[in-house]
């Protein structure tokens, strides 16, 4: 099918210079578009689709849309078809895991359109020729950013090229990042996208910035909001825990490049991730303090957004979910509690924390006769009293200076960066009016709180959960200390001076954690070995605090939260409102707020939260409508984490443009295709890719290219990626025994570390080697690595012993203790050891040399009952793999389940009579026990 050039009559939403001149190159030019975030990537892309949806001729493929983006695309190719009035619009096609049927895939293929297929169903479709490259259109590639040379995507689009040298295709991104690390990293996405062109927009573009900033500007106000000392201490505190971790993470491990180790570093999202990146390769040489240390970065760089975000209560709470979870067990000594617990900064964060909820009461402690004695404190979030003001100013503006008429609704849209700080203020503004009746004391001043918002009602409703809460709290640890030290008692040896305690007592810091009934600590108390002690209220100071925050008159009147409404007083609580008096509280949720703002109109905004994305995209919508006005107010922490977050992100982004428009204007032209056209794909991939072939030269050439079936299933990896790039024919199948069939003789099955702990602890390996046998002379065991991490087993030693420990049957828990027993069980199976995808293909290719192509159709029946045809094996795997771990359920007598059962319900209600002709009276009394256990168990 060929591309309709026509687009000139198509009706595009488009207002924008910047957009139209983006558009009508997109349309000349196969390229890939770098767009800043917020300056409406999915526009361009529904817009553009939508040129080739009306010329009704065409066969488009996107590849790599999220579920959300097909949601936003399938809306918007909807609305530009009602819009134009375009009879051949078909609009969009989703072709995920419920398109099981493969005759439908391949009619609704042969019909033409938009489809938007996962990756996995639309690499083996393009292989088994289900939808032949040649008759596709183009392809639109999204996030193109994630698109590496072993990625699935990559994959496509190598097969797509090979066969397809006409068809267009188009790539975008909005985040450009990835196109800045490593070396030459734009021109090695072109050629994995197989594209020779970059075009990238800024913001700093000059058509971008006309664009936005011509006479159609949105008014801001920037409102600056100081934090309370509690906060900066805590900050600060905070900080200083990260910045010791990181002076640790350097003094331990002083051959790793670490000069992007630092404080500004370690305020960008993927900080964590890149240490974890570095550290990888040598990950079983690391101490257990380095390993600990980056597991607290995380936890750390959470609490600083967490500070500024939670109420006082939340992160309170939030604090001792923590310290419990990094407690020490019974008998640990100091090496083995995170590092930064025994910080004074640490003991500076949980201290503040607490004050800011409650403190000591000031008459107790002047008379110093009750110091149990606690008072609610109940700290706001300055931002708060400042969104009511500003709710307060616009409710002013509007009565004593109403706007002029224009297609604005009204409304007022509040921005925030979760659905947790959504709920909080939907909480805050809901009871920012309700004064509980409290006793006061004499320097309080009536008058001026009369009227003034607060969130007095919402926080004493938190503590009180939070005060019931810690009480299960403390019963629940109380209880698995109790249990751990049994534990530990009766594993101690019998023998003087050898395990367990001397005198049978438990140490110094175990037995004081217990003392007053599981009250324990004080206030900023410290256990034996240095680090914090866990804190639980005195029953005197819970009770002192519940009285302070009793429901009062005015709480009990408020509706709770509606959880379950059979609305039967739906009119009680229930009406429809006036845009105009509308409050939407929404979250950032990328493209989609594009949406948000389209539907609400808003004519003010408040950004509760800084967002660099958001401010362009109300940049692009208020220079889209002439007829609307826009007031934004921009809400931040002054000298806080967020400022520098928000500053550190546009810093960057421009950095990174910067770079790439650098590298684009030095770099050599890259050849995709040859000016004769007949550069196979292939080749470019190895000699690009496959360092390993020494001088990128070409394999020996054969009459017949050498073959390899490979199960449907194993597509999720980036071998059969690697397999094709060694030009051999990948041949996808749904294969029963093995996942590679390499030759007749060849059958292989191939195990992550991870799947390989996984399947000897339900016995799944020994089945699959058990039909491996039967059926191939050579079977074998390929156990491969991650390419970036270390080559041993050595850091999922502890994995695999807390998966499966020691059974009663002696089976030792030690996966290297596995393997031996599955060596002696199977003494011909070989076991294959690749230290990453790239090593495996080698192997095959050798593995390949001397043997016999492989026959997919035999290959297909191995496994099969009698005359059971490859197609009865089309049922849901889900399924199939539950019932599997089923007691009595075998791979032989599955078969006969899956034909003559529906589902997995008709199973469980089957009596041992009516699965006997399937499986057998043995397995059948071993399936309807397993299913009816419990309710015989409940009987008796």
């Amino acid at each position: 099918m060929s591309a309709s050039n026509g687009a000139q009559s198509v009706k595009l939403s488009l207002p924008l210079q910047y957009q139209q001149d983006l558009f009508q190159e997109l349309r000349a030019n196969d390229v890939l578009v770098v767009l800043a975030r917020g300056l409406g990537l999915m526009r361009l892309v529904t817009n553009l689709l939508h040129s080739y949806d009306a010329a009704g001729n065409n066969l488009i493929v996107i590849v790599g849309a999220e579920e959300r983006e097909n949601s936003w695309i399938g809306e918007s190719l909807a609305e530009h078809a009602a819009i134009s009035m375009s009879p051949k619009a078909r609009g969009l096609t989703v072709v995920n895991t419920d398109f099981q049927n493969v005759g439908t895939r391949e009619k609704m293929y042969a019909s033409g359109g938009i489809f938007s297929v996962t990756s996995q169903i639309l690499v083996v479709d393009l292989l088994t020729g289900l939808l032949q490259p040649d008759m596709v259109t183009g392809l639109v590639v999204l996030h193109a950013d994630r698109v590496v040379a072993t990625s699935l995507e990559a994959f496509i689009l190598r097969v797509y090229r090979q066969k397809n040298k006409n068809g267009f295709l188009k790539a975008f991104s909005d985040n450009p990042d990835p196109f800045t690390t490593g070396f030459s990293p734009l021109t090695n996405m072109l050629r994995n996208l197989f594209l020779k062109k970059a075009s990238l927009w800024p913001r700093f573009h000059v058509t971008v910035a006309q664009s936005l900033e011509g006479k159609k500007k949105a008014e801001v106000i920037e409102l600056e909001v100081p934090m309370t000392d509690s906060m900066k201490d805590i900050q600060t505190a905070i900080m200083e825990c990260v910045e010791v971790s990181i002076h640790e993470l350097k003094k331990s491990n002083p051959g790793l490049e670490m000069d992007d180790w630092n404080l500004d570093s370690a305020l960008l999202k993927n900080f964590d991730v890149i240490v974890r990146r570095q550290l990888d390769p040598n990950w079983h040489r690391v101490s257990w303090k380095t390993r600990q240390i980056v597991s607290d970065l995380t936890v750390l760089r959470a609490m600083l957004a967490f500070v500024l975000n939670l109420d006082a209560v939340s992160f309170l709470q939030h604090l001792d979910t923590i310290h419990a979870a990094h407690s020490p067990a019974p008998g640990s000594t100091r090496q083995t509690q995170s590092p930064w617990l025994f910080l004074d900064a640490a003991q500076t964060i949980f201290d503040t924390a607490r004050r800011r909820v409650y403190s000591a009461s000031a008459k107790a402690a002047a008379k110093d006769d009750n110091i149990d004695s606690l008072r609610p404190v109940l700290e706001e979030l300055p931002k708060w009293a400042l969104l009511a003001e500003v709710l307060e100013e616009i409710d002013r503006d509007l009565y004593f200076e109403p706007p002029n008429r224009d297609d604005s609704n009204g409304t007022i849209l509040i921005m925030c960066s979760n659905t947790d700080t959504c709920r909080q203020l939907r909480d805050y503004l809901q009871t920012m009016h309700v004064k509980p009746k409290v006793e006061k004391t004499s320097d309080d001043n009536d008058d001026e709180d009369a009227h003034k918002p607060s969130a007095a009602f919402m926080m004493r409703r938190r503590l009180r959960n939070y005060l019931k809460w810690k009480r299960q709290f403390a019963q629940v640890n109380a209880t698995l200390f109790t249990e751990n030290q049994k534990a530990l008692n009766g594993a101690a040896d019998n023998r003087p001076g050898v395990g367990g305690f001397r005198g049978g007592r438990a140490p110094a810091n175990k037995r004081r954690r217990v003392r007053g009934g599981g009250n324990i600590g004080t206030m900023s108390g410290r256990a034996d070995n240095g680090s914090i002690a866990q804190f639980f209220e005195k029953p005197s100071e819970v009770a002192d605090l519940m009285a302070e925050v009793q429901i009062t008159e005015e709480e009990a009147k408020q509706k709770d939260e509606v959880i379950a409404d059979p609305l039967d007083d739906m009119e009680d609580y229930f009406q429809l409102y006036e845009m105009q008096d509308l409050v939407v509280i929404h979250a950032y949720e990328g493209d989609e707020d594009e949406h948000i703002l389209e539907e609400l109109k808003p004519r003010y905004i408040i950004m509760y939260e800084p967002d660099a994305a958001f401010i362009r995209r109300v940049e692009v919508y208020r220079s889209s409508h002439n007829d609307r006005n826009v007031r934004v107010y921009f809400l931040y922490y002054g000298g806080s984490v967020e400022e520098q977050r928000y500053l550190s992100s546009v810093r960057r982004e421009k950095d990174t443009f910067t770079k790439l428009i650098k590298e684009r204007g030095s770099m050599s032209l890259v050849m995709t295709v040859d000016p004769h056209g007949i550069e196979d794909p292939q080749e470019a991939f190895l000699r690009t890719v496959n360092t390993r072939i020494a001088g990128g030269g070409r394999l020996a050439a054969t009459a017949e290219p050498p073959r390899v079936v490979v199960d449907v299933r194993e597509f999720r990896s980036s071998l059969p990626s690697l397999l094709h790039g060694r030009s051999m024919v990948i041949v996808p199948c749904m294969l029963t025994v093995g996942d590679y069939i390499l030759s007749p003789n060849i059958c292989i099955e191939r195990k992550s570390v991870s799947d390989l702990i996984s399947s000897f602890k339900d016995g799944r390996l020994y089945n699959q080697a058990e039909t491996m046998f039967q059926h191939y002379k050579s079977p074998m065991l390929l156990i491969e690595f991650d390419q970036n991490k270390s080559f041993t087993l050595e850091p999922f030693a502890d994995l695999s012993a807390s998966i499966n420990p020691a059974n009663s049957n002696n089976v030792p828990g030690d996966l290297q203790s596995k393997l031996v027993l599955l060596t002696l069980a199977f003494p011909r199976l070989r076991i294959i050891w690749s230290s990453s995808p790239y090593q495996t293909a080698e192997i095959f290719e050798s593995l390949k040399a001397q043997e016999d192509e492989p026959d997919p159709i035999a290959a297909v029946r191995a496994g099969l009952e009698g005359d059971a045809r490859a197609e009865d094996q089309a049922f849901n795997q889900g399924p199939q793999d539950m019932l599997a771990t089923v007691p009595g359920v075998t791979p032989q007598n599955m078969k006969n389940i899956a034909l003559e059962v529906e589902n997995v319900r008709e199973v469980a209600n089957m009596t041992v009579a009516e699965l006997e002709p399937l499986v057998g009276r043995a397995a059948g009394t071993k399936i309807h026990e397993f299913f009816n256990r419990n309710v015989m168990e409940e009987e008796d």
